[in-house]
């Protein structure tokens, strides 16, 4: 019998990190979720037994903080995980490729009667902000950054009509409903932007503006897809660098509900996690192959 093994890798995942520059009595503070993967010549490994040049995982896990450290100014989470897999690919020769996912915590520096703290934060959200860099031995990097968990609700402007009906069908058409979801997006990148920061900052807002409108008045959304459609094309017209957009929103349900003895005025409902509808896709400029596949 005859065998292959035409893939593998191996890593460290839930390597938990935090950061803190100190620019005087100004600290600057991160939190970090830090997942390594390599790609590697280890298949004598698996066919032999043989760890010979393997680089373990708990070596991986060290070098994440190693490479923390290296970092002595203040740097994004791309930065830091574009150094970060640089280093393994450079390092051990064994190693053709590094894949290296990252998620940041909302801590956001606390403002104190109109001015920012030196060194206190606070968690300003639900979302985290991510992401996912590859760099091989050709020299190629390939970076998608993005957000998960950015809960997102108006009690207004948002409707779902005109959709199939048959026999299994109940659901009444609305034009005025609560619409919720809980945002993941990820954008990949053709070259580094100037800031990553101002760009994260640029495409979030995009899926701000998109979901909730002008702030007097709002913005209709027939349908969570043509929302989901419009938050993708404001993070391609807003970030230049950007080529592919990938957007999971759940729809989240707020059911109307009669309270004993009355009924619905557009006041009170059953909040609802499960089930939920979910609606996803990837939007790209014309001609560009998406980043990743539903």
């Amino acid at each position: 019998m005859a065998y292959a093994l035409p893939a593998h890798h191996h890593g460290k995942s839930k390597v938990r990190l935090g950061r803190v520059w100190r620019d005087g009595n100004v600290h600057h503070m991160v939190e970090w979720n830090v997942n390594t993967m390599i790609d590697s010549d280890m298949e004598h490994a698996f066919v032999n037994g043989d760890n010979t040049g393997m680089t373990a995982t708990d070596t991986q896990k060290n070098t994440v903080y190693v490479v923390a450290q290296r970092m002595s100014q203040k740097c994004t989470i791309e930065q830091y995980a574009i150094a970060l897999a640089q280093h393994f690919v450079r390092t051990y020769p064994l190693v053709s490729k590094a894949k290296i996912y990252v998620e940041q915590k909302a801590w956001t520096r606390v403002q104190q009667n109109g001015l920012p703290h030196d060194h206190g934060y606070a968690l300003a959200g639900t979302e985290m902000r991510t992401v996912y860099v590859t760099y091989d031995k050709a020299g190629t990097l390939d970076v998608t950054a993005g957000l998960k968990d950015l809960s997102l609700l108006k009690t207004t402007q948002s409707g779902y009509e005109g959709f199939l009906r048959d026999q299994f069908t109940v659901l009444p058409e609305v034009n005025d409903r609560i619409m919720a979801s809980t945002v993941t997006c990820t954008w990949k990148y053709t070259a580094q932007p100037p800031c990553y920061d101002a760009a994260y900052a640029a495409a979030k807002q995009g899926l701000l503006d998109a979901f909730l409108g002008p702030a007097r008045g709002g913005v209709y959304s027939p349908s969570v897809q043509y929302t989901l459609y419009n938050m993708a094309k404001n993070i391609l017209d807003r970030v230049p660098q950007s080529e592919s957009v990938f957007l999971n929103m759940p729809n989240l349900h707020f059911i109307p509900c009669n309270p004993v003895g009355s009924t619905f005025n557009n006041d009170v409902y059953v909040a609802t996690s499960e089930p939920h509808g979910n609606i996803e896709a990837v939007i790209t400029r014309k001609g560009i192959a998406p980043h990743c596949k539903l």
